[in-house]
C-alpha cells in the first residue's frame, strides 16, 4: 500500500470534518446460557418407568431364541407382514453388542431420537441373542424391548430376518 499524499490527505479531512472521540460505551457482562434442562428426557424416562410397572414381567422379559413383535393398534397386518419380510428399506442402524444395559440403553435412545429427526422410516437395532449373559437371559434384548414398547414414535418393531440378524436384531418402524 503507498502512503497517501498530502493532497489525499488535505481532501480527506475537508470531507470528514470535524471529528471527536466518542465515549467509551459501558462494559457489557455477558451472563452465561443456563443449562439446558432435558425436560423431555425427563418426562420420557418417567413415562417409562411407570409404563414398565404396569407391564407384566412377561411382557417385558424374553427369552434368548424369542422373536420380538409388537406393534401399536392401527397398524395393519400387511405393514407387519412387509416388516417381517425386510421389505422395508432400513435407512440406519446401530449394533449394541458389548455395550453395558445402561450404555445400550443411552445409545439407543440417542439413536431413535436421531432417526426421527432426520424422517427415517425404518432402521434396525442389532441387540444380539444374549447367548453370554447367563442366567439373566439376554439383558439387551430386554432392555431394547422395554424402550422400544414405550417410545410413542415407534409404531412397530419385530426380529430382523436370519440374514439380518434374527432373533438378534429388530426391524423398527418409525412413524413419520
Amino acid at each position: 500500500m503507498r502512503k497517501p499524499n498530502e493532497e489525499d490527505s488535505t481532501a480527506f479531512r475537508d470531507a470528514v470534518g470535524e471529528v471527536r472521540l466518542l465515549a467509551a460505551p459501558a462494559k457489557v457482562v455477558q451472563r452465561r446460557k443456563p443449562a439446558p434442562r432435558a425436560s423431555f428426557r425427563r418426562r420420557e424416562e418417567a413415562a417409562i418407568l411407570i409404563e414398565s410397572i404396569t407391564l407384566s414381567p412377561t411382557e417385558l422379559e424374553v427369552e434368548s431364541g424369542e422373536e420380538l413383535s409388537f406393534r401399536r393398534s392401527g397398524i395393519q397386518d400387511s405393514v407387519m407382514r412387509k416388516l417381517r419380510r425386510g421389505q422395508y428399506r432400513v435407512e440406519s442402524e446401530i449394533d449394541l453388542h458389548g455395550l453395558t444395559v445402561i450404555e445400550a440403553k443411552e445409545a439407543l435412545r440417542g439413536f431413535i431420537s436421531r432417526a426421527i429427526f432426520s424422517r427415517q422410516r425404518c432402521v434396525r437395532i442389532v441387540h444380539g441373542k444374549g447367548l453370554r449373559s447367563g442366567h439373566r437371559g439376554p439383558v439387551i434384548k430386554n432392555a431394547v424391548n422395554v424402550i422400544l414398547r414405550h417410545t410413542g414414535p415407534v409404531v412397530a418393531f419385530c426380529s430382523a430376518r436370519q440374514v439380518d440378524g434374527g432373533t438378534g436384531a429388530v426391524y423398527a418402524l418409525l412413524s413419520d
